[in-house]
């Protein structure tokens, strides 16, 4: 049986430079070794093997038909190790690999997109995958390894209290949608007490207090409840029907279809805020997402992009 822990990468180099060379001394002088101490390598590669590797002519040495097969597999190995220190480089530097991102679903509207494609344009050696979901699920696989860079929101559980590096990114305000021909539709912005008699269209979150119902208790008066709509675009639908208004998030802005208008809110508006999580050893490329992350100006009709 084969003494396969001879094979270290050093020893198949040196080997196969013995063998390209065809000469103990030519390998020698390259690598910077005594011409002695190639042959004692040598030697114990061939033990090792099972038997001779080199022919020893009257001027060099030649491939044994085991030597060929050892060197053909030498080359091989050797040729992937040199690709794995090009990878492992490129992952250090951020240059290279895959950077696993995760996102939850209304910051995949613009932030994320926009962001992801001015990334790649700057690191196109970089593959990017992404996985949608919920911040708690994306909380749970960062702490797996499943992911590199998790963007999240402290809304409606709010943040783990630990296991995970995060990163502010934003306030995201809640907008208010209206019909275009709703009587506070041509005003810049909107006192939420304005909106009391109007019906929302939502879904909160069961069992969760909900950004709309603290602010309106904020504002005096308690929110009408409308028909439970999840989809943001069916909650479009719906207000663009007349059948009430919705609280929309900066984020999801630019989904908006034109048949509406978002409109700021007066005073104490509703707001949760995003994060980008990291764990506990990001990776270069994951860090410089981030950083565009918190570079991106997210279409809003405030600030239109």
């Amino acid at each position: 049986m084969l003494d396969t822990n001879a094979f270290d990468t050093g020893t198949l180099r040196l080997f196969d430079e013995v063998a390209t060379s065809g000469s103990f001394t030519a390998a020698a002088e390259l690598l910077g070794y005594t011409q002695s101490a190639v042959s004692r390598r040598i030697a114990a590669l061939e033990r090792a093997a099972g038997g001779p590797l080199f022919d020893r002519l009257a001027r060099g040495v030649r491939l044994t038909p085991a030597g060929a097969v050892l060197h053909r597999h030498a080359v091989a190995v050797l040729d992937r190790l040199g690709r794995a220190g090009e990878e492992l480089a490129a992952i250090h530097g951020g240059r290279g690999g895959t950077l696993r991102v995760g996102s939850f679903a209304t910051a995949n509207v613009d932030l994320v997109p926009g962001t992801l494609k001015r990334f790649a344009e700057r690191r196109p050696g970089v593959e990017l995958r992404l996985v949608e979901g919920l911040t708690s699920r994306l909380m749970d696989r960062l702490a797996a390894g499943a992911l590199d860079v998790a963007v999240i929101s402290d809304y409606p559980a709010g943040l783990p209290a630990e296991g995970a590096r995060t990163v502010l990114l934003r306030e995201d305000r809640l907008l208010v949608a209206l019909p275009r021909g709703h009587r506070l539709a041509a005003y810049e912005d909107v006192d939420l007490r304005d909106l009391a008699e109007e019906t929302w269209i939502e879904a909160a979150p069961r069992g969760q207090p909900t950004l709309l119902v603290t602010a309106c208790a904020a504002a005096g008066f308690t929110p009408r409840s409308g028909m439970r709509v999840a989809e943001w675009s069916g909650k479009f639908g719906f207000v663009a029907a007349g059948l009430g208004v919705t609280l929309v998030p900066e984020l999801a802005a630019r989904a908006v279809p034109g048949d509406l208008v978002l409109r700021p809110l007066r005073g104490m508006a509703p707001a949760r805020k995003v994060y980008a999580a990291l764990p506990g050893t990001p990776l270069p490329a994951a860090l410089e997402l981030v950083e565009m992350l918190g570079e991106w100006k997210v279409c809003t009709t405030v600030s239109p992009t």
